[in-house]
């Protein structure tokens, strides 16, 4: 984060951004495109050594990882290739806005980023996860029947169980249900499937499934929503104060992309532990379900224990690492609903 808003600081107030721009002499969106092509990679560059030892060098350390560095720059690789072409579209698209309708730009560029959000919540699991993680259909049949049991308790439709193949790549478990509408899919790493009992996996999709009973993605788009309004709202504020300071030539002058880039950076930052704090209220709300669902609260502690140990999760963090960062409950406070339940016994 440091070094990010380091990046951008120096680009604005250097003078780089506006040489950069001068450079461009090109139509708006290329020079636009252009522009935000040039500094993303000069970041990534910028960023390479700390990617490397976070992404590769540590996870390899503590046994997480067993993926070749020729896999994992592959992946890299494609991951730059869609951000690239994503954040190009959506910037040249926000910066159409900014030149054309300066008054209300901040309103589209909100309804495109939430439009965008929306279709990619639906295409994840069939476009992009498979161009990181191969994925079958799930062989355990009674396994399958079990969990499209449980779906229909939730009155949840689903269109298939696959299995994912996490092993070829590190040695963490996890399992999610994928998708929107005609895209949902319950997803199970094999490396899951390899050391969980059915009753241990079960207890995980009631979680995931309780999410879908709940409408909590309904709930997390529209308070994402709410979110990206505010958050492009005071960035028109910001550039239209700013932009004359700085000597930018209006509030859509690329140069000062990085001002708009620290603005929504700051804001995310401020607003994430509330965020975080909503999200740990969807997540102790799901696990509720789960344990009422299944009726399996030693199966549900098991699980979790299971799923600790081998994602090298912490069990017990400080109550300042959980408030800042932790967007579920950690593992003791999960532990202690589940001895709740056991205890009541509901």
């Amino acid at each position: 984060m440091a070094l990010g808003a380091v990046f951008l600081l120096v680009l604005l107030f250097s003078g780089l951004s506006s040489g950069l721009r001068n450079l461009l002499d090109f139509p708006q969106s290329a020079r636009v495109a252009l522009y935000f092509l040039t500094v993303v990679i000069s970041y990534g560059v910028t960023s390479a050594p700390l990617d490397f030892y976070g992404g590769f060098i540590l996870p390899h350390r503590y046994g997480m990882s067993s993926q070749s560095l020729k896999s994992w720059l592959a992946d890299q690789a494609k991951g730059l290739i869609l951000a690239l072409a994503l954040g190009t579209g959506l910037v040249v698209i926000v910066y159409l806005f900014l030149q054309e309708f300066p008054q209300t730009w901040w309103l589209l560029a909100f309804a495109i980023a939430v439009f965008v959000s929306v279709v990619l919540t639906n295409l994840a699991p069939v476009l992009i996860l498979p161009l990181f993680f191969k994925t079958k259909p799930l062989d355990d049949s009674e396994l399958r029947q079990r969990l499209l049991s449980l779906a229909e308790r939730a009155q949840t439709k689903v269109r298939g169980i696959f299995e994912i193949k996490f092993s070829s790549k590190t040695s963490a478990g996890n399992a999610m249900l994928m998708g929107w509408g005609n895209t949902r899919r319950i997803i199970i790493s094999d490396t899951m499937l390899q050391r969980y009992s059915p009753e241990e996996i079960e207890v995980v999709m009631a979680h995931e499934l309780g999410h879908h009973r709940h409408g909590d993605v309904i709930r997390l788009i529209v308070v994402q929503s709410v979110l990206i309004l505010l958050g492009f709202y005071l960035v028109n504020l910001v550039l239209n104060r700013a932009v004359p300071w700085l000597n930018f030539g209006g509030i859509s002058d690329i140069a000062a992309l990085p001002l708009l880039a620290l603005v929504l950076a700051a804001f995310t930052v401020v607003l994430s532990p509330l965020g975080n704090a909503y999200n740990r209220h969807l997540e102790e709300a799901a696990d509720r379900y789960s344990l009422a669902t299944t009726k399996n609260p030693d199966a549900f502690e098991t699980m979790l224990t299971r799923l600790t140990d081998q994602n090298l999760s912490e069990s017990k963090p400080s109550r300042w690492v959980e408030f800042l960062f932790y967007d579920h409950p950690p593992y003791y406070k999960r532990v202690e609903l589940a001895n709740l339940y056991r205890k009541e016994g509901k």
